[in-house]
């Protein structure tokens, strides 16, 4: 399998445009109920041509206003080693990043727990013979190492982007891939999911056929607003709703709120002069967040970033405020589930 690689030939750098600084800058909000405390449990960092997001960058929009407390990296082909067996690269990342948090830990760059929870990438489709890569893997990391995500976004559409591991069609009903992803429990490590909302079935397999192992998907299952699938939003919602609400019937699923604002998603939010405000994100994107936390409940979802990828669309401070204004009516304990103990407890955070 070829990763495409901030070395490679589709970069994150020709994917995923980079944030326009003054655009953003337009919308200035007053943070809503700055004491609540969060775990972010969903971000990147990164270094390439014409992109960077680095330990300065993310505590630029960590010190926004919220009370973000813990941080979990997210695996993006970001700082693998240079040199040395294909399938041992990706260790490079979980290198770099469990630095990132040593440095955080020392307690000089503020009271967030940056990087409290590692997720890395190791090539389940190795079948049984990942078991070197993943023992690697929790060796670099440490106690920090929680689990891997391996991107199974596919569409044939030539106007859509694959995910960066360059999957075929189907890689989670791979024979080999669920070798390798058996040995994930013998880890005790858990796994990302991230496809596009017409996988979402590969999704429930999967879950099914291993039904003690925790798996969490990411950014709503990626409902597509672009290509082929642009100006069909109700019908893709429709199919999306009913992807959701099955696959929230296996109970060792979890979901993460988060990651709309991606060019993927269709709203062109950056074609217009202003950025949108929290309560235009609110108003467009509730129908999502309220079908997931009705279908999983709250103590199986939680809120995630996603940045510096929806950054596209949006401020720190702004999409946190979002999310804050749809939980408006919720209660006290199911926002404590939804913004902090639901990623504590899925990650096992020490925090």
């Amino acid at each position: 399998m070829k990763i495409m690689t901030n070395e490679g030939e589709l970069t994150l750098e020709a994917r995923i445009p980079s944030p326009n600084s003054s655009w953003l800058a337009q919308i200035s909000e007053e943070i809503l109920e700055p004491d609540l405390p969060i775990i972010d449990p969903h971000h990147h960092l990164w270094d390439m041509k014409g992109k960077r997001y680095l330990l300065d960058d993310l505590l630029s929009d960590l010190n926004s206003g919220h009370n973000i407390v813990a941080t979990v990296f997210l695996e993006c082909a970001s700082m693998y080693r240079k040199t040395g067996p294909e399938h041992l690269k990706p260790i490079g990342e979980t290198e770099f990043v469990n630095g990132i948090a040593a440095m955080s830990a020392s307690g000089k760059y503020g009271n967030t727990a940056i990087c409290a929870g590692i997720v890395g990438f190791a090539d389940l489709t190795m079948g049984a013979s990942v078991e070197e890569v993943l023992n690697l893997q929790t060796l670099a990391g440490g106690s920090r190492f929680k689990g891997i995500r391996y991107g199974a976004g596919y569409d044939p559409s030539p106007h859509i982007n694959n995910s960066h591991t360059n999957p075929p069609p189907g890689i989670y009903n791979n024979r080999n891939f669920r070798e390798g992803f058996a040995k994930l429990k013998q880890f005790d490590l858990s796994f990302e999911a991230w496809l596009y909302h017409p996988q979402i079935d590969d999704v429930i397999s999967l879950a099914r056929d291993f039904p003690a192992q925790p798996i969490v998907l990411n950014h709503f299952g990626g409902p597509i607003g672009i290509g082929p699938y642009r100006n069909k939003r109700d019908q893709i919602f429709t199919k999306w709703k009913q992807s959701i609400q099955a696959l929230s019937k296996c109970p060792n699923v979890f979901a993460k709120l988060g990651g709309l604002g991606m060019v993927l998603n269709g709203y062109q939010f950056e074609t217009n002069s202003t950025p949108p405000s929290s309560l235009e994100l609110a108003e467009l994107w509730s129908p999502y967040f309220e079908t997931t936390i009705e279908a999983f409940g709250t103590n199986r979802c939680m809120f995630e970033s996603n940045f510096p990828v929806d950054k596209v669309t949006s401020t720190y401070a702004v999409y946190w405020n979002c999310f804050k204004r749809i939980t408006q009516n919720a209660s006290t304990g199911e926002k404590q589930q939804l913004f902090h103990d639901t990623a504590k407890r899925f990650y096992r955070l020490q925090v």
